[in-house]
């Protein structure tokens, strides 16, 4: 079953790859896929009905051995025709020592065993053992296939048209045609095909299908947009900013896709398991089978004991539990994962996070929202309101970061029939301006002293505004980069994950980090670093041993080396960021740090159930191994240490498809 586990695996992911986001392929692959399992379904039926007959003849007349070897020959080979098939090409492709190969040498030694001297037969249990062996397989499917469809609905974000304007003539062409800086229309409906700057109309766009947030976007003129979104409202012109190749969605899809190919060490170790472990088991059934005869009085008298005991020996040790349920729970982790918006760049990451006892955060655009905002308005002699109405004015066609957040504060709308004249920019200080009949200077405590303004200073950390009215001192507006929403409950929930050590690295001003830390919770941080420092930090924390597994979690633009440097590499708000999808490890499309611990939780439960999954198929074998080998097991015994053992790890395999329900049920 691994042969066509993992061939399954490449072709499903990579059909989407080379077929440039064509939806009808993909239905037709599904179509394909739903057919193959109902004419499964059909042959499982089929052979168990003629089983059933067969063993109804077999005990309600005497036949001779040849005609019951005859009778039960077809169900057998309706239930095992495509693993005797597979056992075959395996043995053309050099390829023997499989699972296929071992049910085959299993169920048709069960066969001939009955025309041995003395020996019972034993075809029932060679069909039965084959149906349950299909019926494992039609499980599999239907687990992995679970697993696939969970990622590749996010095939789905890949547009197949593109609607571009030339000329003022509207044509559709496939997106890998549109050049970079044309026009196109996306009306309510379609998804957004390529990467651009809205350059008319307003809209809503639904994200959830790249960041797992059901919140819709507002979007107008001026603001960047990402391929995938899909349109809700209004009809929008797009300038296009990036090639296909190169756009958001196909860039995730890339992500999700190469994720399979890179295995983790446990998936690894039984790949490797599985190449060394089926020939000694092969070795060790010849030697079972044979040498205890030799050593017996009566060699043809108890030859059929032993290889009827080998051959159980071989149904039971066939590792097709291990082989198949460790891949398909990474698999089913990284689905997990991409249906919450965190994309994991493959199996080995969900190792690493599974490990991560150190968090270390970059400040700004990652806890901080990266961009200046009002904190806190404390007027003199006139109302807040007011205040912060006069300073907005004042700062209208500003283009300084302090301007956008005093405008953001006091939106243009309020402000209606305000006339503001005499605008006067002064270098190092601020801006005055005549705002109706009276003079306003806006800016730092030099402004206030030139204009003989008696200003006094604030206990609040950030950056301080001073307003003045025709010279006299007003009061001030503070500035500052405010936490983002979900930062402390990140700090919060990565603590509940047993990540005790939580540390903020950042560039800001000493104060502004205290600030900062002291709200979010942080007791560690280390302010007023280039980036050179934060790499020299990381790589202080990762030698000096104090954590096992390092992750780093930054906005991917100049966090880049950092990023590369630790163990994970963790990019936030990756939507916008090629350095974030370049250099990161995982990325979290949602401008929330709550993610992070999700990743966690979710690595964490994929290698909890990874490891029950080893610890209960290696303990069952080993236990009816035992038996079969002195005689005290019977082929039921080895059928369910077989394909019953598989599926309790195939079914166990799935629970962490429930991750996400627990973090919807937690959002609610």
């Amino acid at each position: 079953m691994s042969h066509n586990h993992n061939h399954c695996h490449s072709h499903s992911l990579g059909h989407h790859h080379d077929h440039c986001g064509c939806s009808c392929t993909s239905c037709h692959h599904e179509e394909h896929e739903h057919g193959s399992q109902r004419g499964k379904i059909i042959q499982a039926c089929a052979a168990a009905l003629l089983l059933g007959a067969a063993y109804y003849i077999e005990h309600t007349m005497t036949l001779p051995t040849w005609q019951l070897l005859l009778m039960y020959l077809v169900p057998y080979l309706i239930a095992g025709g495509g693993t005797l098939r597979e056992a075959a090409e395996g043995i053309l492709h050099g390829d023997v020592f499989n699972e296929h190969f071992l049910m085959a040498v299993a169920t048709l030694g069960a066969l001939v065993i009955g025309f041995l001297p003395g020996a019972e037969s034993q075809f029932p249990e060679a069909v039965f053992v084959m149906l349950f062996f299909q019926i494992g397989e039609m499980l599999e499917g239907y687990a992995e296939g679970q697993s696939r469809r969970s990622i590749s609905k996010l095939m789905e974000i890949r547009p197949d048209v593109a609607r571009i304007v030339a000329d003022g003539v509207e044509r559709d062409v496939a997106p890998s045609d549109v050049p970079v800086g044309s026009i196109i229309i996306v009306r309510p409906g379609e998804r957004i095909p390529l990467d651009g700057i809205v350059v008319d109309g307003k809209s809503s766009l639904d994200t959830v299908a790249l960041t797992g947030e059901s919140l819709p976007r507002d979007v107008e003129e001026g603001e960047s947009v990402v391929s995938g979104c899909l349109n809700q409202s209004g009809v929008l012109r797009i300038r296009t900013t990036k090639d296909f190749g190169e756009s958001t969605a196909v860039k995730i899809i890339e992500l999700v896709e190469n994720a399979a190919e890179r295995k983790s060490k446990s998936e690894a170790f039984i790949t490797r398991f599985a190449r060394v472990y089926t020939p000694i088991v092969v070795s060790a059934a010849l030697l079972l089978a044979f040498l205890p005869p030799l050593l017996a009085e009566s060699y043809v008298g108890t030859l059929p004991t032993w290889i009827y005991r080998a051959l159980m020996f071989l149904v039971v040790s066939c590792p097709c539990a291990l082989v198949i349920s460790v891949p398909l729970t990474f698999f089913g982790g990284i689905g997990a994962a991409s249906r919450q918006g965190i994309l994991i760049k493959g199996s080995n990451y969900i190792d690493l996070l599974s490990k991560v006892d150190t968090v270390v955060f970059d400040k700004t655009g990652t806890l901080t929202y990266g961009r200046f905002s009002v904190t806190a308005v404390h007027p003199d002699n006139v109302d807040a309101q007011h205040l912060l109405h006069l300073a907005a004015h004042v700062e209208h066609f500003s283009t300084h970061p302090i301007g956008a957040a005093l405008r953001e504060a006091f939106p243009e709308e309020a402000s209606d029939g305000c006339h503001v004249t005499d605008v006067e920019e002064i270098a190092g200080q601020g801006v005055r301006a005549r705002v109706g009949d009276i003079m306003v200077c806006v800016g730092n405590a030099k402004m206030m002293e030139t204009v003989g303004a008696k200003w006094h200073d604030c206990s609040h950390v950030g950056t301080i505004v001073h307003v003045a009215i025709d010279g006299i001192y007003a009061g001030h507006i503070v500035c500052g980069d405010m936490p983002r929403d979900g930062s402390e409950d990140a700090i919060a929930a990565l603590r509940e994950e047993g990540v005790a050590n939580v540390v903020m690295l950042t560039g800001d001003k000493r104060e502004v980090a205290a600030s900062v830390a002291q709200q979010l919770g942080i007791t560690k941080y280390h302010a007023e670093l280039l980036p050179a420092d934060k790499v020299e930090h990381v790589e202080r924390m990762i030698e000096n041993g104090n954590s096992h597994c390092l992750a780093f979690v930054g906005d991917g633009i100049n966090d880049a080396p950092v990023l590369a440097r630790a163990d994970v590499g963790v990019a936030m708000g990756g939507l916008g960021s090629d350095a974030a999808i370049e250099a990161a490890d995982v990325v979290l499309m949602e401008d929330n740090p709550v993610k992070l611990a999700h990743a966690v939780s979710i690595s964490r439960r994929t290698l909890r159930i990874a490891r029950e999954n080893i610890v209960f198929a290696i303990g069952v074998k080993l236990a009816v191994l035992f038996l079969a080998a002195w005689g005290l097991a019977a082929m039921w015994m080895a059928v369910f240490a077989d394909v019953g053992v598989m599926l309790i790890c195939i079914f166990n395999a799935l629970r962490v498809q429930g991750i996400n329900s627990i973090f919807q049920n937690q959002r609610r």
